[in-house]
């Protein structure tokens, strides 16, 4: 890697900002952050040219002058302090761009570092932006390395999740494309209004249904059965510590043609939604695991994208529960490919739950959550207090994640030498006891899909089954016409 000394970028100003609190989310994760899973935002972007790295550097400073609350550092804090807080900085405390040499093995690497090495908070920004240059067509998609990229730059920016999220990170890498290359990178130039659907009468799976879509019970869910047998290669580990990631693009999934005037009757998202249930289930199934309700969190950002974006941890999280397939259930519940009824059963009740999941309104991690970080006692006591309660409600936690932030709310037009991004890839921690994470984003027309899991939970050949599954079961979402 090229050698790089710390500099403070020229011509930052402090903002007005004042010393904060840590929010709701950045306590919480700070409580529970542990070495061995760091907690990692990873934003990959796939520029068609090549970039200056002078100019990128001055650019992504820039950006960060903009968005203040990215150029953030953790203030000292001690065990009886009632509060963790964010202090605003002026400017950089490390160079926050670096350019790794070039080389076949260059991307991949970086990909290594995005979920082994987390930014320190106590340094501002706790953001790094990694610049690859590469030379040759890259050999495609595979499980270890991911989609090939012909002679270009891989933007590959790594965020520390107590402090910033994979949207506030589009948003700070859509600002440095507007700074370097001088074109409008805002929502309304790249982005058409998507589908609405309003309000309409809640549709309920019937009760002989096999797989039901409805609120969560007192059962606890599925967890994803483990599959170690094989020793981990590629990046990471095999001794169970840290993360990997499989990225990958599939085609948009067929829906049905709309009527003018007319309501979706569910949308990409609730294919993804049903997808992952279905391919989970099945994969729980061929490793004879004990049924149990299939359980997808869901972030939900209701946050502007514009310039005027809040930047840090704005989504809310929301669970989607699907039921378990009981044992003796008739072969077209638990056939694959799935059966289209079920499909079509399923894509129903998912639209049902989360158009009234959307719509409603609450805490970001509910009121445990809040009472959790309320300061009335010393930090020290709430984190271990925080982290006996996520250990004691591990058996309750969701099945995996789902992450689908849709088409890509800006161009990342980088000029006439840079170009627009062709491909876009974003995850999420994958910590156990949930050790999976799906990352979906759209972009030309196809899905940009980022698998992340858990190395206690699944070596690489396991992942690469896991994930073959979820396309296959995408797949058998999309509407045939007939």
């Amino acid at each position: 890697m090229t050698a790089l000394h710390p500099a403070r970028t020229p011509g930052l100003a402090p903002r007005a900002l004042r010393p904060v609190p840590f929010p709701l989310v950045d306590e919480i994760a700070r409580h529970c952050a542990q070495e061995a899973e760091p907690e990692t935002v990873h934003v990959e972007a796939h520029l068609p040219g090549h970039v200056d790295g002078a100019r990128l550097r001055d650019a992504f400073g820039r950006a960060l002058a903009r968005h203040p609350k990215a150029l953030l550092r953790q203030a000292p804090v001690r065990w009886w302090h009632r509060r963790y807080t964010w202090r605003p900085a002026g400017a950089p405390d490390r160079e926050p761009v670096s350019f790794p040499e070039p080389g076949p093995e260059a991307l991949r690497r970086a990909r290594e570092r995005a979920l082994t090495e987390c930014p320190s908070l106590d340094a501002a920004p706790p953001v790094r932006l990694e610049v690859i240059a590469q030379g040759t067509a890259g050999p495609g998609t595979s499980p270890d390395t991911g989609p090939g990229t012909a002679a270009g730059t891989v933007l590959l920016l790594t965020a520390h999740h107590t402090a910033l999220d994979a949207p506030s990170c589009l948003r700070l890498l859509a600002t440095t494309a507007e700074l370097y290359g001088g074109a409008d990178n805002s929502p309304a130039h790249s982005l058409a209004p998507p589908p609405v659907r309003g309000p309409e009468s809640r549709v309920l799976p019937s009760r002989g249904d096999a797989v039901t879509v409805g609120r969560p019970g007192p059962r606890r869910p599925a967890r994803v059965a483990a599959d170690r047998g094989r020793a981990a290669h590629g990046s990471g580990n095999g001794n169970g510590n840290g993360n990997g990631m499989i990225l990958t693009e599939l085609p948009v999934p067929g829906r049905p043609p709309r009527a003018p005037g007319a309501q979706a009757p569910y949308t990409v998202n609730d294919q993804l939604l049903v997808a992952a249930c279905l391919a989970v289930t099945r994969w729980n199934r061929l490793h004879e695991a004990r049924p149990a309700p299939v359980v997808l969190t869901v972030p939900v950002d209701d946050r502007p994208r514009g310039t005027e974006m809040p930047l840090g941890n704005g989504t809310r999280l929301v669970s989607v529960d699907f039921g378990a397939v009981p044992r003796g259930a008739p072969p077209s519940a638990v056939s694959w490919p799935p059966e289209p009824a079920t499909v079509a059963r399923l894509l129903r009740g998912t639209a049902a739950r989360t158009r009234a999941l959307k719509a409603s309104r609450g805490p970001q991690l509910g009121l445990s959550g809040a009472l959790l970080t309320a300061p009335v006692l010393p930090v020290g006591i709430r984190a271990a207090v925080t982290r006996g309660a996520r250990a004691a409600a591990a058996p309750w936690t969701s099945t995996a994640l789902l992450s689908n932030i849709g088409r890509l709310p800006y161009p990342l037009d980088f000029g006439a030498a840079g170009g627009r991004a062709t491909g876009v890839w974003f995850s999420a921690p994958a910590r156990m006891p949930r050790g999976l994470s799906f990352g979906v984003l759209a972009t030309g027309g196809r899905i940009q899909l980022t698998l992340r899991w858990s190395r206690a939970l699944l070596d690489d050949t396991a992942a690469a089954a896991l994930c073959a599954l979820f396309e296959e079961a995408l797949a058998a979402t999309s509407w045939s016409g007939t």
